[in-house]
């Protein structure tokens, strides 16, 4: 046995679509339409058939007061395996990491403070 998807919900299917390609890197391997959403997915360019990570709309009435609690208590919805080589670290008015995406690049994430 495996895990062949999983999902994270999401409020707005095509804007995480282009955070979870353009900013995080992920490729789309699925986009069905189902009624006024859509069965999309996307996986790691390094295990195309791999896991897919399904982006869920979150219009289930449970969905929008869970996400609201996991995010106030601090929780994360998913994780993501990364090598850092810059763990986070103050750089004046805001904290940097670094990463190692695996495909020749380090990449910066940056929060302001």
């Amino acid at each position: 046995m495996r895990i062949v998807v999983t999902s994270v919900l999401v409020d707005d299917q095509e804007k995480a679509l282009k955070f979870y390609t353009d900013v995080l890197g992920f490729e789309k391997k699925t986009d069905i339409p189902v009624g006024a959403d859509r069965w999309l997915t996307v996986v790691s360019p390094q295990d195309r058939d791999g896991t897919e990570l399904l982006l869920e709309p979150d219009s289930h009435p449970a969905a929008r007061p869970f996400k609201a609690a996991l995010v106030e208590d601090g929780l994360p919805a998913t994780s993501f395996a990364v090598e850092f080589t810059q763990p986070p670290t103050a750089m004046g008015p805001m904290t940097t990491a670094v990463f190692d995406d695996t495909c020749g690049n380090l990449i910066q994430i940056a929060q302001q403070a």
